[in-house]
């Protein structure tokens, strides 16, 4: 992936380096870390936030008047490898989501990302390295542990260690978070929080998966929309992509963790339809495209 036409952005809060953020290293708010991965694992099973099983258990409820303030923190952008791909990354979402934005008469707000290692508090909750990236409509922003990537790569597979093409991977990873953050702005994740409050679990899982599959979507769209203003893609990074969408589909880290499928409990989709939708995004690099929820086949 070739980003050295991206612009970057500063919108990047980079507390790495500064231990959990205020928590003890190795433990979270009395919690273990073995404990706060088997909570994770239990909530994404259940269809379960996995910050509000934490919160029970820490006595936080992970709203934002109750959970303790983040750490001081300024925006910058960050002068590492790592730091300079993610601010890469953000800046070309930035560039593109003001451009489709502007075309619908609306305007683009964009989010910051903080960028910690191990812990951090977000205005969500609970921060922790072993939910994966995730973003918090509540303070718009995206947190993410960079450690991520390298599980991405070992762990689940979702693209060959090593490989170069396992940067656009990174940056689908990225992109999808920021789906997330557009959503918000257009009203839809407030109108499915809503909905889902008079539904069952399984209803409510259900649509949970439109909403990742349209931020997959919404990821394609700024791939087709990079790749035409700036010439990002090398060769294998599409297949790249691909890989991970699968790798982290539910059905499959659902056979990993547990060795069978619940399909009723798929809080994201399936390898197949994460993949599609992304693939649907990439190829128009239309919002008009992405309408999961009005999609038969989701």
């Amino acid at each position: 992936m070739r980003i050295d036409e991206l612009p970057r952005s500063d919108r990047i809060e980079d507390r790495r380096g500064g231990g959990s953020a205020g928590f003890p290293t190795g433990r979270t708010g009395g919690l273990g870390l073995g404990t706060i991965a088997i909570l994770f694992v239990v909530g994404w099973a259940l269809g379960i936030n996995p910050l509000d099983l934490i919160g029970v258990l820490t006595g936080q409820n992970g709203s934002p008047e109750q959970s303790a303030p983040a750490p001081p923190s300024r925006t910058e952008t960050p002068s590492d490898q790592m730091g300079q791909f993610t601010s890469a990354v953000l800046g070309s979402t930035e560039v593109q989501w003001k451009e489709i934005f502007a075309q619908a008469g609306k305007t683009y707000e964009p989010p910051t990302l903080v960028m910690f290692s191990g812990a951090t508090r977000s205005g969500c909750g609970f921060a922790q390295s072993a939910m994966g990236p995730f973003y918090c409509p509540l303070d718009r922003k995206v947190y993410l542990d960079t450690s991520f990537f390298e599980d991405l790569q070992r762990r689940f597979h979702g693209c060959d260690v090593g490989s170069k093409s396992c940067e656009f991977s990174q940056a689908y990873v990225i992109t999808h978070e920021i789906g997330h953050h557009v959503q918000n702005l257009l009203g839809i994740l407030p109108q499915v929080q809503e909905a889902q409050r008079g539904m069952d679990q399984v209803e409510a899982n259900h649509l949970q998966v439109r909403v990742e599959l349209q931020a997959d979507c919404f990821a394609g769209i700024w791939a087709h929309r990079a790749e035409e203003k700036w010439r990002i893609m090398e060769p294998g990074d599409v297949e790249a992509a691909i890989q991970t969408a699968s790798a982290i589909g539910d059905d499959r880290l659902q056979r990993r963790s547990q060795g069978y499928v619940v399909p009723d409990a798929f809080t994201h989709g399936s390898s197949e339809q994460r993949t599609r939708w992304l693939m649907t995004g990439l190829k128009s690099g239309e919002l008009a495209s992405c309408d999961t929820f009005q999609s038969a086949r989701f």
